[in-house]
């Protein structure tokens, strides 16, 4: 594992402060551990015909990648969930069986998705795989319509399955899901949730999602954080944090090939004598791993002081345009506007720095999108693009960044 951190000092609103940046990222020849996939695939009336093709042939994909180390059972649900298949190896004649099933699935009614997870959950802790990464991969079109239905109860749900030791995967299909309710369950395993427009994206985007579960090397990575010379320490990243006497604890979830992960750290200066004791810890191999971080003090103008500041511009990017589609659905044409030149500017910003693996283009279709919204003052908001947006700003607040170039993503029509 190559672990790197960048300390900046520069001049903040409320005087002299320090970003810090940590960055985990997994040694190319490092092998991958073997996983246990719980596939949760909504079966309920909206996703009759392509949306529940197109989920079918995504599944068989992640399927066709498996190896006979890794385990994958198969959940539907509609208003009931059902374990159709347990979690098992995927032998021949196993990966057979599984592929048939999910040609065979057809709709149902009704949306019991708190029950399902909780139940795709339960089902993964039933079988002991030793060195497996347990986890969940949830595709679903809908709101719940059976069961629990109030956020606080997915929130709750999302940190029992991300404490029990699963990592959970979700993905949107469509204008009808309700990414608040994506963003409480994945949050706490450190995932975000990824978006698709309609069901010809879906492969694509499934497609990344299989790099992150099939390519893990680390579990549990946490950076921990010891300041001093400091009034204040934050992280910028939505990451789950606790205190641990003076230090912070941030916890980043997993770490894949081809993905690497990033936190962001402020933090307000008291004295002009500061450092940071910084050490990350995770489970590679079945062992523990405690590696001391050493920092690298780094000047804004540097090659790393523009990576830095170019993270720190993109979170205020998705922030700002999270803003602009809250106030749009309040009615509040004046305020989107003021949170939209705020993401405009942090997108010209990320346009000026230039930083390769943090690319002002994958923001340019949303923004212009969030634009004509505006400036058509919009008495319904689009679904698609208040959820798109969404969805990238719940998966840049966690920092898991593609070594894969992006795919251009298909243009909705207005």
């Amino acid at each position: 594992m190559k672990q790197k951190a960048w300390a900046m000092e520069r001049d903040g609103e409320q005087g002299k402060e320090v970003l810090l940046l940590v960055t985990l990222e997994a040694e190319e020849n490092t092998p991958r551990a073997p996983v246990a996939v719980n596939l949760l695939i909504d079966r309920s009336a909206s996703m009759r015909g392509a949306p529940l093709v197109a989920a079918v042939d995504a599944a068989q994909s992640l399927v066709a990648q498996a190896g006979p180390r890794d385990y994958i059972g198969l959940l539907a649900f509609d208003g009931v969930p059902e374990q159709l298949l347990p979690v098992r190896a995927m032998e021949p004649d196993a990966k057979t069986e599984l592929s048939e099933r999910l040609s065979a699935l057809e709709t149902g009614s009704g949306t019991a998705l708190h029950e399902a997870v909780d139940l795709g959950s339960s089902s993964l802790h039933r079988v002991l795989i030793p060195g497996a990464r347990r986890k969940l991969l949830l595709l679903t079109d809908g709101e719940p319509s059976v069961g629990p239905a109030a956020l606080a109860d997915f929130k709750t749900l999302g940190s029992k399955v991300a404490d029990s030791g699963v990592t959970l995967h979700a993905l949107g299909l469509g204008r009808h899901y309700i990414p608040e309710m994506l963003e409480a369950l994945s949050a706490p395993s450190g995932t975000g949730f990824a978006h698709a427009d309609d069901a010809e994206a879906l492969p694509t985007t499934v497609a990344g999602m299989v790099t992150e579960l099939f390519g893990e090397v680390a579990s549990d990575a946490r950076v921990h954080v010891l300041p001093s010379g400091f009034s204040e320490l934050r992280c910028r990243h939505r990451y789950s944090t606790r205190l641990e006497g003076d230090a912070m604890s941030v916890l980043l979830g997993a770490v894949s090939q081809a993905c690497l992960r990033r936190a962001l750290f402020s933090g307000r200066l008291a004295s002009p004598d500061w450092n940071f004791a910084l050490t990350a810890s995770y489970l590679e191999n079945g062992d523990t791993r405690r590696p001391s971080i050493p920092v690298v003090r780094v000047t804004p103008d540097s090659v790393q002081g523009r990576r830095v500041t170019a993270v720190n511009v993109e979170l205020d990017l998705v922030a700002a345009e999270g803003t602009a589609w809250k106030s749009l659905s309040r009615r509040d044409v004046e305020a989107a506007g003021r949170a939209l030149a705020q993401a405009e500017a942090s997108l010209r910003e990320l346009v000026r720095l230039a930083v390769e693996d943090v690319p002002a283009r994958r923001h340019l279709e949303r923004l212009a999108d969030l634009r004509l919204a505006v400036e058509r003052r919009v008495a319904e908001l689009p679904a698609l693009l208040v959820r798109r947006a969404k969805a990238e700003g719940a998966r840049t607040s966690v920092s898991q960044v593609m070594r894969l170039p992006a795919f251009p993503k298909k243009k909705v029509e207005h």
